[in-house]
């Protein structure tokens, strides 16, 4: 059985099985449509919190970006995990023991303000809507370049799918197959990592190996010499060919630190992860989910700089020099995807793979690197197959979480908390389930034209989150002088500035999207640590501004903070109604 075969086969078990755990404690009620009941466990929250953030991004994308950028790439690996540092220290026990379903509910509460709520709504469906379209485009992209699915028509039924768990199971049966999920996940990175680790250096561990050095079939599969250091062998291969060194990196420092603090801060304001410490029975389980999230996302990180390191190396050595009529073996397939493209500028019939942008023939979308790796270490077919299974099961499962937040956020937060406050639990779980088809198929648009890599669509989307919700949500947490206009002004700002930026570059001039242009050398990528700032500080100078919170508001959120397990029930009927 060949590499199509193999990945027709492991999708669809470990579709069949995420189903049927989904079917099986599918949502009977809007509770289970939106959180699931509090009675899981934080080793099994923690799991799935994991397997809701290994999404395509980090699965197939985030290796391949790191492999091209070298060193600077770490910033995506710091940042998503760094930010759950920040999630269990400032956020997830006081959001539990708020006790609200939505973080546009614990905005509308903490603020008195149901005009606080329409616009925290309004940035959740933003993030949302852009994290769930790299996650439709991942399932496009394994559909079109393994299947041999065109990539429209792979976009369409990757939306599909995601709608489909979504719907059928809410967050209660989504949280019960991605327990399984993230094992199906974790094993279709680690056992390649593994046997091409093996391979090349002789170490199975494959963040040992990539500080190793080179066996004699290691060498040969990187055209360098027998016992060379792997990432020496790597370093001076792209130097001979006009490329950055893999461990130097490009440079940019202040990019690097601004989106390694964009996607920590981000981390913290994800509604999709937010969400997760709700289904906790106890308060102080939210901090013990978010540490066993953080060792389950370990075990998976873990992997992904030797992952980059050997793809790189491989693609190199695989398409350096090869010749047109002849070409590598894994390469017709996502030529036809058009995911890797050959221009033989010079009419040699040689591909010349280079840095220098006058030189270079050959063009290889990020997100294929993953994927076509088994095939370029000459691994058995059904290792692909089992990366297909892997990286399709990411994305389903993050993309279902995300359009449960979209659908959350139309028809809890702003139809039943806003138009209709009457509306039936029927009627809600309709409007929820028509708003996540429309989030849907805005998501397969967007899919087919994305502002940049997956992982560089993620990290926008955690910047919007960054920018929107992070400031609002410790400043409501710790002072209890934040008032509801500051709320509404920092939120408004914060959004406007950052997707200001990230349209302007992204959008409306994507010539610009160089370093040399980029605002204080920050990237779109990077930008919402500084919409972040904007958001802070419009926050506390409108609030200065304004009159005080009431004593009652104020008085809950110093209780809030106090070591106690009764969580202050009757928050919103003991608020202000606001306006």
């Amino acid at each position: 059985m060949g590499v199509i075969g193999w990945t027709w086969l492991l999708v669809a078990a470990s579709l069949a099985l995420q189903a049927a755990v989904a079917v099986r404690a599918r949502a009977r009620a809007t509770a289970d449509l939106y959180v699931a009941e509090p009675t899981v466990r934080p080793a099994v929250s923690g799991m799935a919190t994991a397997s809701d953030w290994i999404s395509a991004a980090s699965f197939m994308s985030v290796a391949g970006v790191i492999a091209f950028a070298g060193r600077d790439g770490a910033a995506y690996l710091m940042g998503w995990t760094g930010g759950y540092v920040l999630l269990a220290v400032l956020l997830a026990p006081y959001l539990r023991k708020w006790g609200k379903y939505t973080v546009p509910q614990f905005v509308a509460d903490r603020y008195y303000s149901r005009g606080a709520r329409v616009v925290a709504t309004g940035c959740a469906l933003v993030v949302s809507f852009t994290y769930v379209a790299a996650q439709v485009r991942g399932v496009g992209i394994v559909l079109a370049g393994v299947a041999g699915v065109r990539m429209e028509a792979a976009v369409a039924l990757g939306a599909a799918a995601v709608l489909a768990f979504a719907v059928l199971g809410g967050l209660k049966g989504v949280t019960a197959s991605q327990v399984a999920q993230y094992l199906v996940v974790l094993l279709a990175l680690v056992v390649p990592a593994v046997l091409v680790s093996q391979a090349l250096t002789g170490n199975p561990f494959p963040p040992l190996g990539l500080g190793d050095r080179l066996t004699a079939e290691g060498a040969a599969r990187l055209r360098a010499a027998p016992g060379a250091h792997l990432l020496a062998a790597l370093d001076a291969a792209l130097r001979d060919l006009r490329f950055p060194a893999f461990t130097a990196g490009a440079g940019r420092r202040a990019d690097v630190l601004a989106t390694t603090a964009a996607l920590m801060i981000g981390t913290a304001g994800l509604p999709h992860i937010l969400v997760r410490f709700f289904t906790v029975p106890k308060i102080r389980d939210a901090r013990a989910t978010a540490a066993w999230a953080l060792l389950f996302l370990a075990l998976f990180y873990a992997s992904v700089p030797a992952v980059a390191a050997f793809g790189r190396g491989l693609l190199v050595a695989s398409v350096e020099g090869a010749r047109g009529e002849a070409p590598p073996a894994w390469w017709p397939r996502w030529q036809e995807a058009g995911l890797v493209a050959w221009n033989d500028r010079n009419g040699d019939g040689v591909m010349q793979l280079s840095g220098d942008p006058a030189r270079n023939e050959v063009l290889v979308d990020h997100d294929v690197l993953v994927l076509a790796e088994p095939e370029l270490a000459g691994l058995p077919p059904w290792v692909a197959g089992l990366v297909a299974a892997g990286a399709l099961g990411a994305a389903l499962s993050t993309g279902a979480a995300l359009l449960l937040v979209i659908a959350s956020g139309v028809a809890h937060d702003l139809v039943r908390g806003v138009v209709s406050p009457r509306l039936s639990e029927r009627a809600e779980l309709w409007w929820a389930r028509a708003g996540a088809v429309l989030a849907a198929l805005g998501a397969g648009w967007l899919a087919l034209r994305p502002p940049g890599a997956i992982a560089e669509t993620v990290a926008i989307a955690f910047g919007l989150a960054a920018s929107s919700f992070f400031p609002v949500l410790v400043l409501g947490v710790f002072w209890k002088r934040a008032t509801r206009e500051g709320a509404i002004a920092g939120m408004i700002a914060g959004m406007l500035f950052t997707l200001g930026y990230v349209l302007w570059f992204k959008r409306v001039h994507p010539e610009l999207d160089i370093p040399a242009r980029w605002w204080l050398g920050v990237s779109p990528q990077g930008i919402g640590v500084v919409g972040a700032a904007v958001n802070a500080a419009a926050v506390v100078a409108v609030s200065l501004a304004t009159p005080a919170p009431p004593a009652r508001v104020q008085e809950l959120v110093e209780a809030l903070r106090t070591p106690r397990e009764a969580a202050p029930e009757g928050v919103a009927a003991a608020a202000p109604p606001g306006r």
